[in-house]
This record gives structure tokens, sequence and C-alpha cells, in this order.
């Protein structure tokens, strides 16, 4: 990083005594990456729990609304593979749940690289979307509600021991742009843990086999999750979807119209840049949520 203020600052004197736009635009370029790096470096400094390196398992849900809120969960996935391409971590879809018309009802995916679950932390909660329906003749504003969770997905030499009898295991033919290419067979896999009721599922392999392993992984992390929670009571009202993906309940909004601002309620932190936002310019809400979270701990 030095040696890259060091050839920012060589460019700059450079570009004192000569008039070249390219020149002035490298510059540009390489203050605003610079910036960036600066910023991901102050954010891992926040970061010390023992699972914040990991992969993040990250679910999306569509709230009530019909397709309103299917369209919001599928911006909702564009913004955080955008974000995660810009810090060139993978993203694999495990499952996902298409609308019959637009958008998406459900999706999981893991998103490996590290600290990424340290950072997408921040996400989880309820996303309001506020805006001008595009779905709607008249034009009239409508509001739609998503939920995100996050779990850090866990290695599998971890404690957690799970029995045939402890489980129930389906097969289905696989749907949706994850499957499309494997719906002649039955190598979706979906586990039930029956003790907990956590339902975990794999579809975007070929191989049933494959799928199974995924969704065993899946479900590990859960089972983890709640193994450190120690609370039953905070599990379900964490996984449970019904009744909490509304208003009052929402960590974050994003205004459309009738002006733009995308405002976290926790933190404070707001930008008025919506269209960065939605093309994965998180790391400030990130950074800010990381600061609120150590500032409670004091």
């Amino acid at each position: 990083m030095n040696a890259q203020i060091k050839d920012l600052i060589d460019l700059k004197e450079l570009a004192a005594g000569e008039n070249d736009e390219n020149l002035l635009k490298d510059i540009e370029n390489g203050s605003k990456k610079l910036e960036k790096e600066l910023l991901a470096f102050e954010t891992k400094t926040k970061l010390g729990n023992e699972h914040d390196k990991n992969n993040a398992i990250i679910s999306i849900h569509a709230g009530a609304g019909g397709i309103e809120s299917c369209d919001w969960a599928q911006m909702l996935v564009r913004m955080y593979s955008r974000w995660a391409e810009d810090k060139g971590f993978e993203i694999e879809v495990v499952d996902s749940l298409d609308s019959d018309e637009a958008g998406i009802k459900s999706i999981t995916m893991i998103i490996k690289g590290e600290y990424a679950y340290g950072f997408l932390q921040s996400e989880m909660g309820v996303h309001r979307l506020v805006r001008i329906s595009p779905f709607d003749s008249n034009k009239r504003r409508h509001t739609s509600f998503s939920s995100v969770d996050v779990i850090p997905e866990v290695e599998d030499d971890i404690n957690i021991v799970i029995e045939d009898k402890d489980i129930r295991i389906d097969t289905y033919r696989s749907s949706g742009a994850g499957g499309q290419h494997i719906n002649k067979t039955d190598s979706a896999v979906r586990i039930t843990h029956l003790a907990t009721g956590i339902i975990v599922q794999s579809q975007n392999d070929r191989s049933q086999i494959k799928n199974r392993v995924t969704a065993m992984k899946l479900l590990k992390a859960k089972l983890y999750k709640l193994e450190q929670e120690k609370q039953r009571t905070f599990y379900e009202k964490h996984y449970d979807e019904k009744g909490t993906i509304e208003w009052g309940s929402q960590i974050r909004s994003y205004v459309f119209m009738p002006y733009q601002l995308v405002k976290d309620h926790r933190t404070g932190y707001e930008m008025s840049q919506v269209n960065l936002v939605m093309d994965g310019e998180i790391d400030d809400f990130i950074s800010a949520y990381l600061s609120w979270k150590l500032e409670k701990k004091k």
C-alpha cells in the first residue's frame, strides 16, 4: 500500500507539469482504488470474532406483496453479487425459488472470500424499498420488504453430530435458474432436522450426492450457530420469517421516490446515491455498522 501511495504522489508531481487528461484520469482512478483499500483495511480492524474470517451463507426471502417483493429480493441479490464481485469473492448459488412472474421468492448463496461473514453480518434483517412500481400501470408508490439472513460457513470438522435418525432427506426435481440443466432427474436434496425444524436444500449441482453434501454443510452451519447462541427462543425468532418482514422491523430503508435516500436505522448512516448502493457500494454501511456494534459492547 505504501508503494501505491508513492506511485500516486509521483504521478501527481508529473501531472503538475503536463496537461495530460489520461494521466489525470489514472490519478483519479488510482486514488479511488486506494481509498477503497484503506476503507477495507479499516473495516477489518473492527473484526475479531471467531468466525469473522469465514465465508458467508446468505439467504434472501421476499416478504408479502407478490411480484413487488419478489422483484425487490432479486434487486438485493444483484446488489450483494456486485459487492462480492468487486471484492474478488466467489458466489455459489445453492438453492433458489423463482417467482411465477418476476424476481425470486427465495435464494441461498455462499459468498466465498476472506472476512465475507464479518462484512456481511451487517446485512442481517429486513430491508424496505419505497418506489414507483414498474408493475403498476397507474404509477403508484409501493413499499416492499425482503429479509436477509447471514450465517458463517463452518468447517466440516466442527463438533456437530448429525445422525440419520435426526434428519429426513427428500429428493425432488430441480427448478429455477440454478437447476434448469438437471430438471430431468430428482437430483435436488432437501434435509429436515427433525428436532429443530430447520430445513435446508441444495439443487445447484447435477449430482444428488454433491447436493446432499452441500445441504449437510448448510445444516451443520445452522446447527452450529444454534449451539453458539444457546437460546432456542432467539433462534426461532431469528429464522421465523412469518410476521417479521413488515413495517417497523426493517434495519434499512431504500427510498427511490419521492426522494432518493438509503438509510440504516440502526446506525443512522445514510447515502443519497441510491444507484451506487444498488450497484454494490455498501462498504460505508458495513463500516458504520461494525463501529456501532463495537460501541454497543462498551
